[in-house]
């Protein structure tokens, strides 16, 4: 199972992380990707604690798309058959330790793939049960019972669909393969104590404890 996860996928938030991180906000032909370990997967709403190796962890709420067929190459006319339910995450990320990265041009793994930094909704919802278009979600994070992050998956620069395309290019898509889209504009620091509650349609997805 490979957690594959898309950066600066709306463009608010890449406007953002060009102010938190220096990184560029112009727009590649193919969608920036990364990869995390299993074992940066944090389930059944367990509490997440903030590691002592980062004093800026920030959350990052994304729709995830869990694959269901084997594919490599895939058009993306055709992407839609790879895909039935959706659900929302969380991408935990130190910022403090991106921002050394990309000022010494290095990769971004110990940043984004620390265990337990991979939150996942409990259950996934049905496609058609919210509508049938992968396109037109909303979802929202709060922190503290204050919302902090509104997406619209209509927003994204890089639809789903085009995505696995882009992705399937470069690596085998296999069952149960998690494709966290992106995040939307209002990321920002956990500290202990937090608790951080995510909506998808007005579903609840996540709701935990930051210790």
């Amino acid at each position: 199972m490979k957690i594959i996860c898309i950066g600066r996928n709306y463009a608010a938030h890449a406007a953002e992380l060009h102010h938190q991180t220096g990184l560029g906000t112009e727009a590649a032909d193919e969608p920036l990707w990364f990869l995390k370990p299993d074992t940066a997967l944090l389930r059944n709403n367990d509490p997440f604690y903030v590691p002592d190796f980062s004093q800026e962890v920030h959350y990052e709420c994304e729709l995830v798309v869990r694959i269901d067929r084997v594919g490599k190459c895939i058009e993306e006319r055709f992407a839609h058959r790879y895909y039935h339910e959706v659900g929302l995450g969380i991408d935990f990320t130190a910022r403090d330790l991106q921002r050394e990265a990309i000022r010494l041009g290095l990769p971004w793994e110990r940043t984004k793939a620390f265990d337990r930094s991979a939150a996942l909704a409990p259950r996934f919802i049905p496609l058609e049960e919210l509508g049938g278009d992968v396109q037109r979600l909303r979802f929202e994070l709060e922190l503290n019972g204050q919302v902090r992050q509104q997406g619209d998956t209509s927003l994204m620069l890089y639809p789903v669909n085009r995505l696995i395309a882009c992705v399937s290019r470069y690596l085998t898509l296999r069952m149960g393969d998690l494709l966290f889209t992106g995040t939307p504009a209002g990321v920002g620091p956990v500290r202990p104590g937090d608790t951080l509650r995510a909506t998808l349609e007005g579903h609840e997805q996540l709701c935990f404890d930051i210790r």
